[in-house]
């Protein structure tokens, strides 16, 4: 229990997303892992395979808008 909320709590002070996600894996990481061994090991699946597509397209859309501030486009306008 105290693994998850250590992943949980990795995410607020990172002011970059690269490590902000790391936290949020290891936290659904050890969630996941709580269930299975309580026995639900389907539900566990189903819940990391939708936590962590949800995951990926907020990590997606961050990291672009943190990669560049002012973004140039083509041709220089």
């Amino acid at each position: 229990g105290l693994s998850f909320v250590l992943g949980g709590l990795a995410v607020a002070p990172n002011p970059l997303p690269y490590y902000g996600v790391v936290g949020l894996m290891l936290g659904s990481v050890v969630g996941c892992g709580l269930l299975i061994s309580l026995g639900v090991s389907f539900e566990s699946l189903i819940l990391f395979m939708v936590y962590l597509g949800g995951m990926l397209v907020v990590f997606v859309y961050s990291v672009s808008l943190a990669a560049e501030p002012f973004p140039e486009a083509w041709g220089g306008l």
